[in-house]
């Protein structure tokens, strides 16, 4: 058997060209759709992903800004930066790069933002929406997961998937769009995290593995049963002396191996990921045009 392999380039043109298109509408009503972007410190993996999401949008023509903050700053003014972005009617989507300073706590920042403009879907009320099956701005690296299986037309109905992985960024709210009692999911939901015992036995039961974890290829072949789909979500740097920088890219998957087994997988770099920025732009827009709406 040899695995199908879901790249996400073809759908993330297409989410980037419909966005363009609505960018295109609603600047022709006077609407100028934006993205603040909050990076706090000077992490160098989070200034590499703000710069590509400034390259995003301004490839369909969002406007995007960002403030930059030293990792000094307290949590008391961080979150009159985000206080003032709320209030800004310029301003329709924020979204706060993560990770923050260790003195600064991620669950009171995200929750002072208006969840009418939280593109990222973190705050209480959009998670709780999504939990509740009412979803509005949704988290899109889980949202990708399933746009990228719907693309490829592999119905999850009645499947039983297996996340392996429970934070708030991609586990838990993956697991509520599986769950979702909703055409195509209706998916029976096994969550894995590091405290799970055998984790490899509840693997080889399902019939869809979602491996969100950071740890570079976890999932093995023999951790699965023939026929399996995977989806990659984990990013990790391995150390490769054959590399131009010294490093490559790897999933959390073994994927030369599991493409053996697997009907479906994500390969990593060029899967999931390239759909989290194209969702964060649709986000964006969504949210442009109910602000709009709203006003």
């Amino acid at each position: 058997m040899s695995a199908v392999v879901l790249e996400g380039k073809t759908l993330a043109r297409k989410i980037e060209s419909g966005v363009g298109q609505e960018v295109a509408q609603l600047k022709a009503i006077g609407v100028a759709p934006s993205l603040a972007v909050v990076l706090a410190g000077d992490d160098p993996g989070s200034r590499i992903y703000v710069a590509s999401k400034a390259k995003a949008c301004a490839r369909v023509g969002v406007a995007s800004r960002t403030v930059e903050l030293p990792a000094s700053t307290s949590e008391a003014e961080l979150v009159r930066v985000i206080d003032g972005l709320n209030r800004d009617p310029a301003v329709h989507g924020i979204l706060v790069q993560q990770p923050l300073p260790p003195s600064v706590s991620a669950e009171r920042i995200l929750s002072a933002i208006d969840p009418a403009k939280d593109v990222d879907g973190f705050t209480p009320e959009n998670m709780g929406k999504l939990l509740l099956g009412f979803p509005y701005l949704v988290p899109c690296t889980p949202l990708g997961v399933v746009e990228l299986l719907d693309h490829a037309g592999v119905s999850m109905e009645g499947l039983h998937a297996v996340i392996v992985g429970r934070s708030n960024i991609v586990g838990k709210p993956l697991a509520a769009l599986l769950v979702a009692k909703a055409k195509g999911r209706n998916c029976t939901v096994t969550v894995c995290h590091s405290r799970t015992r055998n984790i490899a036995e509840l693997t080889r039961l399902a019939d869809l593995v979602v491996v969100a974890m950071g740890s570079p290829r976890f999932l093995k072949a023999d951790m699965v049963k023939p026929g399996v789909i995977v989806v990659d979500v984990g990013i990790n740097r391995v150390p490769d002396p054959g590399a131009e920088k010294g490093y490559a890219v790897v999933g959390d998957a073994d994927f030369e191996a599991l493409s053996e087994v697997a009907s479906y997988i994500t390969p990593v770099p060029g899967g999931v990921g390239l759909l989290t920025v194209a969702l964060l732009l649709a986000n964006t827009v969504k949210a442009a045009r109910n602000l709009q709406c709203r006003s």
